[in-house]
């Protein structure tokens, strides 16, 4: 059992008086979430799991509980509600801190909170005891929030001493959103918590058992740190029936000086399986097949560049267990370069435009939890219902998987918010889950919307739609697509319209050929870069003429974004100068300009005759020139296969409906990858 549901019978000294749902000394416990503290060498994630200082919440209005003045103007919330700094060494362990006298810390924190409306919504759960153990003198003020973000206080305990303490708290309010926490304030002496965490009734359920499941593509370093994390974390360990690595590169984990030492502290968990790249659909798909093949309950997806909190396995193993029926249970992903920063709180399909949406409007993508608490963030209390969640940690109830198969064979886009709309189709909810995370290269740093990713977005998004739209022709993912192709080709992004046509052509050729194409495409798309200057990366910028323009921008203020009412009139004008208008010698010759990733937006890279853009990842960069042939056949190409797309719209959306089930199957996997498995590593 795992140390996040271990069974207790405390009595229930210091139970709030004021419950409603006070429960005898005689009923057992198991926790649902321990109270957590960052290691050692995670200091930089402090405010993920503490928040030193006062309860200070948002400014909310004691009338109407808005976060707007009398005239409209939203309240200022505060940048930090922090009191103290916090001190590495006060952290004991991984679940005892002190409080130095005097002071006060709140779990009012993303790893700490109990996030109760969630498991009001989802569970089983009617009721939810903190149970809090102490030494030293202090005070306990446990707090909750609603749904609009304010604060309330609950119940508090003087302890003194040794002390174990419980609260027993209700569910019934958290309807649409709200958290429970508590907050440590020391007396003239330090308060030292020794451990609490958020119980619930043992309901005399075995544990699930879960298949953890990594799809790799050369990021060794990564899967064994993740691996030796899972080494040190038995409360992980506990619940996991396999680690399954599935590694789809060229460089080889089990090939790595160290794999022997890591593999040896996993006796009986590890597995490797190497096989073709299959992109993260095949990686995962293999995952899913193997977690019902060896009779897991669970399999939990999981990327192979993060880093993760060990914590969130059990924690979302604790609430799949209890959810009313089998759902898809998700963990959050933060920013494995700036670690307090979440990147989504969750996501939605937004069915119109056929593209990932915020199902709250107020929703912050890239929120700093440093600088934005918890408790002074209101939509962080609004309870977010999604149709999917990323597979970088995601747990799927085999009971599922053998209900609506595995993944769609799309490689490495859309592959998760096309399986959690299936699933949502077959009665089977997603829940991203506050409390479970990992840290991921977040997407600033990648662009995948230029260059041979584009491929797999618009076709995996083109044919998710097919499946899935409720409208009749995809509603305006059509007219997206191509205006993007416009974008792209009046940018000089010709690879990228290229690959972006060639995607058009397969969605146009029908289901039936994606297991067999599975492996080929992403080799003839990066085969393609030859072809093409945008797409030919040089490490040196000195590789290139310096940038030099004979003409230089009107008044030296330089290129802007054309107003709405003028933006059609302009983008004809942009067009017609780059079908008719030669390149001028001198750009033939040199680039006009060097152009940071940042600034390389469409109306600006398209008056230009040629110019050097880096890459988002900082590591090239490419001579962008201007082609008028190429973008006259290009554009007329893309015309093309729009029109016939939108005309022939209702025949593939049949046939993809049709084909779905089957191509997403265990027994069409099962051949593929038959085919294309390499090799099997036990330890």
């Amino acid at each position: 059992m795992s140390a996040d549901a271990t069974s207790t019978n405390q009595p229930a000294t210091g139970t709030s008086t004021g419950s409603d749902t006070a429960t005898g000394s005689d009923e057992r416990f198991t926790t649902l979430q321990r109270v957590i503290l960052p290691t050692a060498a995670q200091m930089d994630t402090i405010p993920l799991y503490v928040d030193i200082g006062s309860a200070a919440g948002a400014q909310l209005s004691t009338m109407d509980g808005s976060a707007e003045d009398s005239r409209g103007v939203e309240r200022a919330a505060p940048v930090s509600s922090s009191g103290g700094t916090a001190h590495a060494e006060d952290f004991i362990s991984r679940t005892a801190t002190t409080v130095r006298a005097g002071s006060r810390i709140s779990f009012a924190t993303y790893f700490n909170a109990f996030p109760a409306s969630y498991w009001r919504r989802w569970t089983t759960l009617e009721a939810v005891r903190l149970s809090v153990r102490t030494r030293g003198t202090g005070t306990i003020i446990v707090y909750k929030s609603n749904a609009r973000g304010s604060l309330q206080r609950v119940d508090s305990r003087r302890v003194s001493g040794p002390a174990d303490t419980v609260f027993d708290l209700p569910l019934a309010p958290f309807g649409d959103g709200g958290w429970y926490w508590f907050d440590l304030v020391a007396g003239n002496e330090a308060l030292i918590l020794d451990e609490a965490g958020w119980q619930g009734v043992d309901e005399g359920r075995t544990p699930g058992r879960i298949t953890l499941q990594i799809t790799t593509m050369n990021k060794v370093s990564y899967c064994l740190d993740n691996l030796r994390l899972l080494a040190d974390s038995p409360e992980a360990l506990d619940v996991l029936q396999e680690i399954l690595i599935v590694d789809q590169g060229s460089t080889k984990v089990a090939d790595h000086p160290d794999f022997e030492a890591v593999a040896a502290r996993l006796p009986g968990k590890l597995r490797i399986i190497n096989q073709a790249n299959l992109g993260g659909s095949g990686g995962f798909s293999r995952g899913m097949y193997e977690a019902v093949q060896n009779g897991s309950d669970y399999a939990l997806l999981l990327d192979d560049d993060v880093v993760i909190e060990p914590a969130s396995i059990s924690r979302l193993l604790t609430f799949a267990d209890r959810c009313r029926k089998p759902t898809i249970v998700g963990g959050h992903m933060f920013d494995l370069y700036n670690r307090t920063v979440l990147h989504t709180f969750g996501e939605v399909v937004n069915p119109w435009r056929f593209q990932p949406d915020q199902p709250v409007p107020e929703q912050v993508l890239g929120h700093d939890l440093e600088r934005f608490t918890l408790r002074n963030t209101p939509w962080l209390h609004r309870r977010v219902d999604v149709d999917y969640n990323g597979w970088w940690m995601d747990l799927i109830p085999t009971s599922v998987i053998r209900e609506i198969g595995l993944s769609l064979p799309v490689f490495i886009k859309w592959d998760d918010a096309e399986y959690g709309l299936r699933a949502k189709k077959a009665g089977y909810p997603t829940v991203s889950l506050p409390g479970a995370a990992v840290w991921h290269v977040s997407w600033i740093d990648k662009d995948d919307l230029v260059g041979w990713q584009a491929y797999f977005h618009i076709r995996n998004r083109l044919i998710s739609a097919l499946i899935h739209s409720p409208y009749e022709r995809g509603g305006k993912v059509l007219r997206e697509s191509g205006y993007a192709d416009i974008k792209h080709l009046i940018s000089m992004q010709y690879y990228t319209a290229a690959g972006r046509a060639m995607a058009l052509e397969d969605v146009l050729a029908g289901p039936e050929q994606l297991h067999r194409i599975l492996p080929e495409r992403i080799k003839q798309i990066r085969a393609m870069t030859s072809e093409y200057p945008d797409a030919q990366l040089a490490a040196d910028v000195e590789k290139y003429p310096a940038p030099h323009v004979e003409k230089p921008p009107r008044h030296g203020q330089g290129f802007s974004a054309p107003g709405y009412s003028k933006l059609i009139p302009w983008a004809a004008k942009t067009v017609a100068r780059q079908l008719i208008a030669p390149v001028s010698p001198s750009a033939q010759a040199r680039p006009q300009a060097h152009i940071a990733h940042q600034d390389n937006k469409w109306w600006r890279i398209s008056q230009y005759d040629s110019a050097l853009v880096s890459n988002a990842e900082g590591t090239g960069v490419a001579w962008y020139r201007r082609d008028p042939a190429e973008l006259r056949q290009q554009l007329a190409r893309s015309a093309a296969l729009h029109a016939q797309l939108l005309r022939e719209w209702p025949r593939l959306r049949r046939q993809y409906r049709d084909a779905a089930a089957r191509i997403a199957s265990a027994e069409a996997w099962e051949e593929t990858f038959t085919a294309y498995t390499e090799s099997e590593v036990r330890r």
